[in-house]
C-alpha cells in the first residue's frame, strides 16, 4: 500500500491551511458563495438537504487500521457516528459543520488521507478492482498504475476545471469487471499484446446521469509506459472540446458521441503525437518504483484448509452458506478473500457505525495484515484471511453485523444516500431497498435465484448506477410525489449494457410487488443454468412489461 512521503505530507498539510484560511473568509462573509463553491467542491465538500457533506477519499479502494480508527474517531467527535461507503470507494460524512471541515481535514491528513478532489469539475478518485494484487486471474497488478494516475492527475493545473467531473477506473482481471470501467469517462483494461507486452485497452466515453453510455474502444493497446502521454491527450482533447455552455452536455461522452468514436480517436492521436515523447512519459524505473508500494505481505506457507473447513462447513449450516457466498478465492494456497456486506437488513447500504470501523479495523490487524479494501459494490474486503481463521473471524463477524451471506444476491442492494440527505435527489432510495430487502428475507431462496444486481439511485444522476443494474429503479418527481421508474437488463462488467426502462413508474408502496413479479417472470422463463441477466437477454422485456402492467 502507498505510503505518504514527505512531499506529500507537505502538500497535505499546505492544502488544509489553505482551506482552513478560506473556509474562515466564507464563513466572515469575505468569500461570496459563488467564490467558495468551486474551492469548496475541490475539497470534498458539498452543501447538501440537511447539512453539509463532506466526501473523503480512498484512492482504488485501499485503507489501513489506523486510518479506520481516526475515520470512527472523526464520525463520533464531528459527526452523528456513522459514515457511508459509496459506489467510487470513497467515504461521506453527512453531518459536518462547515466551521469544522478543516479540523477534519487536518485529522485526515495525519493519517495520510485527504478530500482532494472528490468532487469539482476535475479528475476525481481512481478506482479499481477490490481483489487487485490477490487475484489468479490478473493480467498485472493494477494498484501501481492506480497511484500512477492518481499522483499525475492531483493539482494537475491544466485538468483543475475541466468542462465536466471527470472519472477513471482500471481493471485486471481477465474474466470479470467489478471496476465498472465501461461507464467511464475513461476505463483502462490491463492486457498483453501477442509480443506478451504489457499495456492498456483504452475505452473514452462512458457514463451514466441523464445520458447513460457504455464507453467505446479508442485504443485497442497502449504500451505501459504511454499511459501519462496518453491520458494527458484525451484530457487535452476534451478540455479543448468540450462544451461548457451547458453542464448536462459537457461530459466527455457527449464529445465522443458528437465526433464518433473514430473521429475522437484521430484527435487524440494527433495531439499525442505532439506529446508522446514529453517528461511525462513513464520510465521501466518508475513503474518500478511504484510496484514496490505495493509489495506482497508477509504471507506464509500454508496447505489448504480442505479437511478443517469440511468439517466446520458440515457441522454448520449457516457458516456453510457464508463460505459459499462472502469467501473467494485466493492466488496464494491458504489464504482467502472475504467480503464483510453492509447490507444487513434494515441498515442502509454502505453504511458503518464508529464501532463497526474500530471493529473493521481490529479485524484487519488480526485477519488481514492491518488492511482492508472498499468495494464500488458499498461492502469492505479482508483480502489476505488464512483459512483455517475463517470460521473464527465469521463469529467475530456475525454479532457486528458484517455476516449477512447475501453477496452477489438480490439483497445486495447498490444504493445511493438519496433524499434522505441529497440536495438533489427527487425520491429517497433507502427505504425502497430496505422494503426490498424484507420482501426477499429468505436466502434460501434468494441463492436459487443466482446473482441479481439491483441498483438503486434517487435521482438522474445515478449515483446508485441505476443504469447498469440487472435491476434498476430510479426516483423520479411526480408533481411533488415520489415514483419510482425501473429498467432491466443493465450490466457493468466485461458485456456492459445500459438497462431498458420497463415503463410507466410506481409509487414507492408498490415497489416490493413490482419486483416480486419480476423475479416471478424470471423463475418461470428461465432454464436451469440461466441467470436473471441471461434469461431477461433471451425472452427480452416484453414479458416482464406484460407481468408487472398486467
Amino acid at each position: 500500500m502507498y505510503v505518504y512521503d514527505e512531499h506529500d505530507r507537505q502538500i497535505a498539510a499546505e492544502r488544509v491551511a489553505q482551506f482552513r484560511d478560506q473556509t474562515e473568509r466564507a464563513l466572515a462573509g469575505e468569500l461570496a458563495e459563488e467564490e467558495f463553491l468551486p474551492l469548496r467542491l475541490q475539497n470534498g465538500l458539498y452543501v447538501q438537504r440537511l447539512a453539509p457533506m463532506l466526501r473523503i477519499c480512498v484512492p482504488y479502494g485501499m485503507l489501513r487500521s489506523d486510518q479506520l480508527r481516526r475515520l470512527a474517531r472523526i464520525t463520533r467527535d464531528y459527526d452523528k457516528g456513522y459514515a457511508h461507503f459509496t459506489t467510487r470507494t470513497n467515504i461521506q460524512l453527512n453531518w459536518p459543520n462547515l466551521e469544522d471541515v478543516p479540523d477534519i481535514l487536518a485529522e485526515l491528513a495525519e493519517v495520510e488521507m485527504h478530500a482532494n478532489q472528490t468532487s469539482g469539475n476535475c479528475i476525481r478518485n481512481t478506482t479499481t478492482d477490490q481483489f487487485s494484487g490477490v487475484q489468479a486471474d490478473e493480467i498485472a497488478d493494477p494498484r501501481p498504475y492506480c497511484e500512477i494516475i492518481r499522483q499525475w492527475s492531483t493539482f494537475h493545473p491544466e485538468f483543475a476545471f475541466l468542462p465536466r467531473k471527470f472519472k477513471v477506473a482500471v481493471n485486471a482481471s481477465e474474466q470479470t469487471d467489478r471496476a465498472a470501467i465501461q461507464v467511464h469517462d475513461i476505463g483502462l483494461q490491463l492486457v498483453r499484446n501477442d509480443q506478451g507486452e504489457l499495456g492498456f485497452r483504452v475505452h473514452v466515453g462512458g457514463g451514466l446521469g441523464r445520458t447513460p453510455m457504455v464507453a467505446p474502444v479508442i485504443r485497442e493497446f497502449l504500451p505501459e509506459l504511454d499511459l501519462l502521454t496518453y491520458l494527458e491527450a484525451v484530457l487535452r482533447v476534451y478540455n479543448r472540446y468540450g462544451r461548457r455552455d451547458n453542464k448536462f452536455k459537457a461530459r466527455i461522452k457527449i464529445l465522443v458521441k458528437a465526433l464518433t468514436p473514430e473521429g475522437f480517436a484521430e484527435k487524440v492521436e494527433a495531439e499525442w503525437e505532439h506529446i508522446r515523447t514529453s517528461p511525462t512519459r513513464l520510465t521501466p524505473e518508475a513503474i518500478s518504483k511504484f510496484q514496490g508500494y505495493f509489495t506482497e505481505p508477509a504471507y506464509q506457507t500454508l496447505e489448504n484448509a480442505t479437511d478443517v473447513l469440511s468439517k466446520q462447513r458440515f457441522e454448520n449450516r449457516e457458516f456453510d452458506k457464508w463460505l459459499t457466498h462472502n469467501v473467494g478465492e485466493h492466488k496464494k494456497p491458504g489464504y482467502a478473500c472475504v467480503t464483510l456486506t453492509l447490507k444487513k437488513t434494515g441498515t442502509p447500504p454502505g453504511d458503518v457505525t464508529d464501532y463497526q470501523l474500530e471493529q473493521i479495523a481490529e479485524l484487519a490487524d488480526q485477519f488481514s495484515f492491518g488492511e482492508v479494501r472498499a468495494t464500488h459494490e458499498q461492502n469492505v474486503v479482508l483480502a489476505d484471511v488464512r483459512q483455517d481463521q475463517l470460521f473464527e473471524l465469521w463469529q467475530r463477524m456475525i454479532p457486528l453485523g458484517f455476516a449477512t451471506a447475501n453477496l452477489n444476491t438480490l439483497t445486495d442492494v447498490i444504493c445511493c444516500p438519496g433524499g434522505d440527505f441529497c440536495a438533489l435527489a427527487n425520491a429517497k432510495s433507502i427505504p425502497v431497498a430496505e422494503a426490498i430487502q424484507r420482501r426477499f428475507d429468505d436466502l434460501d431462496y434468494l441463492y436459487d435465484l443466482g446473482p441479481i444486481d439491483l441498483n438503486i439511485s434517487g435521482c438522474m444522476n445515478a449515483c446508485g448506477h441505476h443504469h447498469v443494474g440487472n435491476i434498476g429503479v430510479l426516483g423520479v418527481d411526480k408533481k411533488g410525489e415520489e415514483f419510482y421508474q425501473v429498467s432491466l437488463g443493465g450490466d457493468s462488467h466485461h458485456n456492459a449494457t445500459i438497462g431498458k426502462i420497463l415503463g410507466p413508474s410506481f409509487a414507492r408502496d408498490q415497489m416490493p410487488q413490482v419486483i416480486a413479479k419480476l423475479i416471478d417472470v424470471y423463475v418461470e422463463k428461465r432454464t436451469e443454468e440461466e441467470t436473471f441477466l441471461d434469461t431477461y437477454r433471451r425472452v427480452g422485456l416484453e414479458p416482464f412489461k406484460e407481468r408487472v402492467y398486467a
